[in-house]
């Protein structure tokens, strides 16, 4: 069965299930949840916790001996299995097909790591697992989910906050669930019994935002250029390499501009997304960039990441972030000024 994160602790007082799949791309929600399982499967006598690190060279025969053994220290276990982001291959999918042929009672089984893919999904051994067990997804929190869960880990921590704290509180930590939780608990310790403001929360609250690649590629499709200035400036304190953007930049560029010549020749565009391997949750916002950008515009933005890369190649790029920027931008409007390039001929 399937069950999100937030439903788990009502999942788990219902019982535990031998098999566990929490999987996903936001690494504080994933951990807060294999916690929970081992907290209630601890109640429940599962006293020995023993751990796999999917690795080179792993011996998948370990695992199938482990989980068929008598532990000597305690009558029930609990498996922790990190796939550390890769797929388990054939030799892992054989022996996790082979767990749920026979499962044992004496066992809890949590296997952990990337977001399950579609291709993921259809395999028989992630169906095997989730038919006798429990799937929890673990998406990034945006919008209404994340205000949600910020209302529960703060009811949770007996932490009352001001609309307007909370609020200031999300915007510093946007994206960041870890840096979020932390300032609440560093809260339930200044304001106990008390309602916390925004004033309160600025005069005690580190920016602790953290972005990547993707929040910038996801701005430039929605057209915010608010979040694409304050992305940019961030990954530019954070000295990622240019070269990588560039590449980011350029292969959503180049994507938009292949799907748009497809939607001219009437190609089908469900068959496109998946051409193009677009996700079904990032489909509504290439869509938006679609239907705001023409041909053309997305053409001259081919032109701009190719001044870039020729001018951060030879050292001509006086403000390499300021040049990734103005590309960026560019996804929104059109901006009449040349970029910042210092030609030396």
């Amino acid at each position: 069965m399937r069950c999100y994160a937030n439903q788990l602790p009502d999942t788990l007082r219902k019982g535990l299930a031998p098999f566990y799949l929490v999987l996903g791309e936001e690494p504080f929600q994933e951990a807060q949840c294999v916690q929970q399982i081992k907290q209630a499967a601890k109640q429940q006598g599962f006293d020995e916790v023993i751990k796999f690190s999917l690795l080179p060279g792993f011996d998948w025969q370990e695992l199938l001996a482990q989980y068929n053994s008598m532990s000597l220290f305690s009558a029930r276990t609990l498996i922790e299995f990190d796939l550390n982001q890769q797929k388990p291959g054939t030799a892992g999918s054989d022996a996790f097909k082979q767990l749920t042929a026979q499962p044992n009672p004496d066992v809890v089984l949590i296997v952990k790591g990337q977001k399950a893919s579609q291709e993921i999904q259809r395999g028989a051994w992630f169906k095997g697992l989730e038919k006798q067990g429990v799937y929890v997804p673990c998406y990034e929190l945006t919008g209404q989910h994340l205000q949600r869960w910020l209302d529960s880990q703060a009811k949770q921590l007996k932490v009352a906050l001001t609309q307007d704290a909370k609020k200031q509180l999300l915007l510093a930590t946007e994206g960041n669930l870890l840096a979020t939780h932390q300032e609440l608990e560093k809260l339930a310790l200044l304001y106990p019994s008390q309602t916390v403001n925004d004033e309160q929360i600025l005069a005690g609250l580190l920016n602790q935002s953290k972005f990547d690649i993707f929040d910038l590629t996801n701005a430039t499709l929605a057209g915010q250029a608010k979040k694409i200035t304050k992305v940019m400036v961030k990954l530019a304190e954070d000295n990622t390499e240019p070269n990588t953007l560039i590449w980011a930049l350029n292969k959503q560029q180049q994507t938009l501009i292949s799907i748009k010549k497809g939607l001219q020749q009437g190609q089908n565009i469900t068959a496109l997304y998946k051409q193009h391997n677009i996700w079904k949750n990032q489909q509504p916002l290439t869509q938006q960039a679609l239907d705001r950008l023409p041909l053309h515009q997305l053409e001259q933005i081919g032109f701009l990441l190719a001044q870039i890369d020729s001018g951060y190649k030879r050292g001509e790029l006086t403000a390499p972030y300021q040049a990734l920027l103005h590309c960026a931008l560019s996804f929104c409007y059109h901006i009449p000024i040349g970029l910042p390039i210092n030609h030396t001929d």
